[in-house]
């Protein structure tokens, strides 16, 4: 479609750092379900904790990717994807592909029902997890204000789980087992260094796309800056119920701010603010939890038989720590983990079908309009809890290695965002305002870290 230039709106004033919560919950929710509560455990489960330090990697890395595509919706109130529409018409088709087809695959919707079915002793399991598919259908179409949802849901789910697993994993772990995680954090495993022999690669790219939100999810971002109504933000509407909420006026293209001395300085206080919100919520809390799940991984059923395959290991934890407490909490543990992937499977399709609604318009060549974004949100939702559908009928059912699947595409996903956000942001942007020098480093290796090592898995795979 042919974009509007940016009109000149007034910087609004700044909100307090309190006034910010709420849109790194989202992101943050995002990777709860599949790298800290599946891939990373799962790894620390078979390998010990010496292989701790790619999550912390793969967190920051993402802290820093998360907050250079805030600015640009901070300083131009539009997704990035509209802004790199304006730099190349096409780029929207290849979003389109590298967001349905990743996030296709229902591995996180499939551990959650695998870990219900052993909650309320159902042994074949895709059923359920078809039935969840539904009702995450259900509940995104039904909320009256779809971010108020959606964000409600995840903060509530990591102010219980997050503490929870956090005293579960005090009762447990031993000393030792602490010692191992200090050690893990600098790559010191036990009998290597930085990765153990026999690891799989694509497991451990799988992981580090997967701390924290992955792939395309990274980019819904500027989605949810939006619709909080942050910096330039302020100017575009919010997509409703199409059912139960009042339609909003919804803006693709945004605005920008004239580039006077205070409108700059209220800029960076903005970007002050977001970047302290951001780091507290997603970088601090994120890390915490993967090493909480992990050490509680390795602390419960490390060097046991029987969990080098699938996810049965986080029923083997949920058993040991009835055991070692009481069976009710173990009980506890696995209905956690059961909800907290459920909220993931949410938030993911409220992310994907956000991007895939906004760049089926822009590849529309003028054809589709922004008011057209609520009823393509809800029809390509429904197409992807379709296909997910569809997958679990024909027999995909194993929740890891849908997971793994789904994040190795991610990771290759990420390593082009990298560089298009980078590159969006140093050529799009008022000089004031572009990326510092180290933040623009940062980017810089991050595009290079996961650009080998999805080359490596392709080249491992097909050659």
């Amino acid at each position: 479609m042919s974009l509007k230039p940016l009109s000149i709106n007034p910087l609004p004033q700044p909100l307090s750092i309190k006034k910010l919560f709420g849109p790194s919950f989202i992101i943050l929710a995002l990777g709860l379900g599949s790298g800290e509560v599946i891939l990373w455990p799962y790894l620390s489960a078979n390998y010990g904790l010496g292989i701790i330090w790619g999550a912390l990697l793969g967190i920051s890395f993402q802290f820093f990717m998360n907050m250079e595509i805030e600015r640009y919706a901070l300083a131009h109130g539009e997704s990035i994807f509209v802004g790199l529409a304006r730099k190349v018409r096409l780029i929207s088709f290849w979003f389109l592909l590298s967001t349905f087809i990743p996030w296709m695959w229902p591995g996180i919707i499939a551990s959650s029902a695998k870990f219900l079915g052993a909650v309320v002793g159902v042994e074949q399991t895709h059923f359920l997890a078809i039935g969840l598919l539904i009702l995450i259908g259900l509940i995104l179409s039904l909320g009256p204000i779809l971010y108020k949802t959606v964000e409600t849901l995840q903060r509530t789910i990591i102010m219980i789980g997050v503490p929870a697993i956090f005293v579960i994993s005090i009762i447990l772990a031993k000393p030792e087992n602490w010692a191992a995680l200090i050690k893990g954090t600098v790559g010191i495993g036990e009998g290597f260094v930085f990765l153990p022999i026999g690891v799989s690669i694509a497991s451990f790219l799988a992981a580090l796309a997967y701390a924290g939100a992955g792939g395309n999810l990274n980019l819904a971002q500027s989605y949810y800056v939006k619709e909080k109504g942050y910096g330039m933000g302020k100017y575009a509407g919010r997509i409703t119920s199409i059912l139960t909420g009042k339609s909003e006026d919804i803006s693709l293209t945004g605005s920008k701010f004239e580039p006077t001395e205070e409108n700059i300085h209220r800029f960076k206080i903005w970007w002050k603010n977001v970047n302290i919100e951001h780091f507290i919520v997603f970088c601090l809390t994120g890390s915490l939890t993967i090493l909480l799940l992990s050490l509680l991984s390795y602390s419960t059923v490390f060097g046991q038989p029987g969990i080098e395959q699938g996810v049965n290991f986080v029923i083997r934890e949920a058993q040991f720590i009835g055991e070692r407490i009481f069976p009710v909490i173990g009980t506890f543990f696995l209905l956690i983990v059961t909800v907290t992937l459920f909220g993931t499977q949410l938030g993911v399709f409220d992310a994907t079908s956000r991007i895939l609604s906004e760049n089926v318009i822009l590849s529309s060549f003028g054809k589709l309009k922004g008011k057209s974004i609520r009823p393509l949100y809800y029809l390509v939702l429904w197409l992807q809890i379709s296909a997910g559908i569809v997958i679990l009928l024909l027999g995909f059912t194993e929740p890891l290695q849908l997971v793994i699947i789904a994040a190795v595409l991610n990771a290759i996903a990420m390593f082009v965002h990298t560089g298009l956000t980078l590159w969006l942001n140093m050529t799009s942007l008022e000089k004031a305002i572009r990326p510092s020098l180290f933040r623009i480093g940062v980017m810089v290796l991050a595009f290079i870290f996961y650009g080998g090592f999805s080359l490596y898995v392709i080249y491992d795979r097909f050659f």
